[in-house]
């Protein structure tokens, strides 16, 4: 075994499920509480806590609406510092398979720096939805490599094709959706407020 490969509890996975469990944990709420604020099920709650189970995109992004932090962010709280220079095979990687949704932390949350940037691929078809902005006021530009996307925002929805790019600051839900033929590949950039 390589010494980069990861199993057990050093696993990205069960990092996150421990530094959910300590967020929670932080603020002294009880499963039924962080439900109640969240909206995810006080059992997948526990279950996410306890490793059995992977977040999808949507209850991660419940997750970092309630603890206030964005995905990235929370993200790179389980990961090593981040280096200044980030080789591709190195660029942290989560799959959301009940969503066809892929994200690739290309330029990780660091100290000091305010912008993050991810590579985002949605399969044909595929859509996910944030309930909230985990930050509010978080600033987006959302760039299209690839392919097509429909993104909502403040109740408007925008068609953003190949070249294309969106900007905002995100206050409330999100709704992002390929509506194919094929998979839409973009580059999303995050400023914290």
């Amino acid at each position: 075994m390589r010494e980069s490969e990861e199993v057990g509890p050093t696993s990205v996975d069960a990092r996150l499920a421990a530094r959910l469990g300590e967020l929670r944990t932080e603020r002294d709420w009880s499963l039924d509480e962080l439900s109640r604020r969240s909206g995810v099920s006080r059992s997948t709650l526990s279950r996410l806590e306890r490793g059995e189970l992977s977040p999808t995109a949507a209850q991660l992004g419940r997750l970092c609406t309630v603890y206030g932090r964005t995905m990235s962010r929370l993200l790179s709280e389980v990961e090593a510092e981040p280096p200044q220079l980030v080789p591709t095979e190195r660029q942290p990687v989560w799959r959301d398979e009940a969503s066809g949704f892929l994200r690739r932390s290309v330029s990780p949350p660091h100290a000091g720096l305010r912008a993050e940037i991810i590579e985002g691929t949605l399969d044909a078809g595929a859509a996910i939805a944030y309930d909230d902005a985990p930050v509010p006021g978080l600033e987006q530009h959302i760039w299209v490599l690839h392919g097509t996307v429909e993104i909502t925002v403040e109740n408007t929805v925008h068609t953003l094709r190949q070249g294309d790019c969106l900007r905002f600051r995100l206050r409330g839900p999100s709704h992002f959706h390929c509506p194919g033929p094929n998979p839409v590949r973009y580059a999303l950039m995050i400023v914290l407020p």
